[in-house]
């Protein structure tokens, strides 16, 4: 089982002695994001193909469908921050 060790600025997921770096925890959630996309979309196709299947195949098309605009809004917020800014003031 993989250990996973969050940090202030990175995320390691260890595999005995081998470590994968993210830099952020954006990226891990990215990333796993895409891969549960990718398995919605082949396990709804493999439900299209028999009648009985076709709802269920439907609703992970539906699901993988909105984790496909889930993409971009975790680019957003990855790629944003909120910091206070010392030039603003309301007494202007």
């Amino acid at each position: 089982m993989p250990e996973i060790k969050k940090e202030k600025d990175y995320v390691e997921v260890k595999f005995g002695k081998y470590g994968l770096f993210f830099n952020r925890n954006y990226h891990l959630i990215a990333l796993a994001n895409e891969i549960m996309t990718g398995l919605w979309f082949v396990a709804g196709s493999f439900l299209f193909l028999s009648e009985k299947t076709k709802l269920i195949g439907t609703i992970l098309f539906i699901i993988g469908s909105t984790q496909l605009l889930i993409r971009p809004i975790l680019k957003i917020i990855h790629s944003m921050t909120l910091r206070r800014d010392p030039d603003f003031s309301q007494d202007k």
